[in-house]
């Protein structure tokens, strides 16, 4: 048995890949599934097929590589989080969609919780914010919305779950509704404190206990896969949210190291230690993973505009023709020539918490080109970035000496260049860019003993590019002080009452 498989369920595809025992790709299969927008705001998936097309990718990343089912000594799961399903315990059958992460169709719930005075509890117990982006209020809206959900759940006839639980659940012939720690810890269900449900908050939100999973490490033998899905009998023995798996597979197991994730926005977390550290600024409190008895934690902070706001550039402007060509662009200008935009197209996320902010741009001049705009947009993926960094360092009291980083961006270098100068620390690209699927991996294979131990993964991480800081630090720190400038100025445009 010499390899492992890790499953990457993500928001818009399934991915299945094989990594062998130096941490390298063997193969790589995806799938594609519908995403279903049945009102504005409002996010489903069919529950179905997030688990037809992750077991079909499982299928077919273990034949690409030439193997039978025989060969995998383990399978991890990373996942997309906070998307909530309700299924029948008996027959499997869910009895709505998969409401998404992204939906926001429990506001009012949210709104009236913190009208009711329950937000500071909330956010002692969990770690998090009242917010529709998590799990609890989801499930409380199936509960009361479905017919006869409620009366189901009171009765110990359905059960809730993340993602990873759902894939568990089927993967082992419905033989086990377990979830880890970390994706736990993202529901507004789970003491972070304690490392366990919470009976106050389920009291308080009218959820059945019956209901949840079982809360285990995050590499751990789950149970085994059905035979009759992959043609053996495999260990499931890793699970962690994607990016808890991201920051593991990124190595970053010690306080003070962090990672960034350069999608559509940005994901970044900074390892805590082995206690939470309450934000002081309005990040999350996040278990990283559990394993055996002990738990790491991390801080998380949310960019929302970062690569959204390049394909604005190409979508909305029309100034460029692909993503790809932002870089050729922005390089051609040897600065943004005292121009800065503001991306805040959906307002601001973490620190500055503000979602009445607008996008706006300032500096410009009649001289003001093109590639001006370009290279502005970049730089204000790194001024978030900083934003960020910065809080987490406030709030941990812990100084960072590297940023490791992945991400489409990441192949940006003028971008990761000037990361490096406004943060004045090294930013890192490793030589496995499937951070995330790599991470799942190594939490399954250390509960197998594919690994030996965390050294050994440790002696494995590469990197395949070090940005080094090369800005004097005043420079940087005028630039970021004009950043500033424009946030301000682009804070509270829409008024709340419109």
């Amino acid at each position: 048995m010499n390899y492992i498989l890790a499953l990457d369920q993500g928001t818009t595809s399934s991915r299945a890949m094989v990594f062998d025992r130096s941490g390298t790709v063997r193969s790589l299969a995806q799938k594609e599934f519908r995403q279903i927008f049945p009102r504005p705001g409002w996010v489903e998936q069919d529950a179905m097929d997030i688990w037809s097309s992750q077991l079909g990718v499982a299928v077919e990343a273990i034949t690409r590589a030439g193997l039978t089912a025989a060969d995998i000594a383990g399978i991890g799961i990373a996942n997309q989080r906070e998307t909530t399903l309700v299924w029948d315990r008996r027959t499997g059958e869910p009895v709505c969609n998969a409401i998404v992460w992204q939906d926001r169709r429990t506001a009012a719930i949210c709104e009236r919780m913190k009208s009711d005075g329950l937000e500071e509890l909330f956010r002692e117990k969990t770690g998090l914010v009242l917010d529709p982006y998590f799990s609890a209020t989801k499930l409380v809206w199936i509960l009361d919305q479905i017919p006869g959900a409620r009366r189901r759940g009171e009765a110990g006839e359905l059960l809730f779950g993340t993602v990873d639980s759902w894939l568990l659940w089927n993967l082992t012939g419905r033989a086990v509704h377990s979830t880890d720690a970390s994706n736990a810890s993202r529901t507004l269900l789970f003491n972070i404190h304690t490392g366990a449900w919470d009976g106050e908050l389920l009291e308080i939100l009218g959820i059945p206990a019956t209901m949840l999973p079982d809360v285990r490490p995050s590499s751990h033998v789950y149970g085994e896969s059905a035979a009759g899905h992959l043609a053996a009998t495999i260990p499931i023995a890793g699970i962690a949210g994607d990016q808890q798996a991201a920051l593991f597979g990124q190595v970053c197991t010690q306080p003070g190291m962090a990672k960034n994730t350069y999608g559509t926005g940005c994901f970044m977390l900074m390892h805590t230690g082995n206690a939470p550290v309450a934000s002081r600024n309005r990040l999350l409190t996040t278990v990283a993973w559990r394993i055996d008895d002990r738990t790491d934690y991390a801080l998380e902070g949310s960019v929302f505009t970062a690569g959204a706001a390049v394909q604005w550039l190409r979508d909305g402007l029309g100034i460029i023709r692909s993503a790809a060509e932002v870089e050729e662009l922005a390089a051609t200008v040897p600065d943004s020539g005292g121009v800065v935009l503001v991306p805040a197209f959906t307002g601001f996320g973490a620190p500055h918490w503000d979602p009445h902010a607008r996008g706006a741009m300032f500096g410009i001049t009649r001289g003001t080109t093109a590639a001006h705009i370009a290279r502005a947009t970049l730089e204000s993926i790194a001024f978030q970035t900083a934003d960020l960094l910065r809080a987490m360092e406030e709030d941990s009291g812990i100084g960072l000496r590297e940023l490791r980083v992945d991400g489409g961006a990441t192949a940006n270098g003028l971008l990761m260049q000037f990361q490096a100068d406004i943060l004045g620390v090294p930013v890192v690209r490793p030589r496995i860019s499937e951070t995330t699927a790599l991470g799942a991996a190594y939490l399954a294979g250390l509960a197998v003993g594919y690994w030996s131990d965390r050294s050994e993964i440790a002696g494995q991480w590469q990197p395949e590019r070090i940005f080094t800081p090369a800005a004097p630090r005043e420079q940087a720190q005028e630039l970021c002080r004009r950043w500033h400038r424009a946030v301000e100025r682009a804070r509270e445009w829409e008024e709340p009452d419109r």
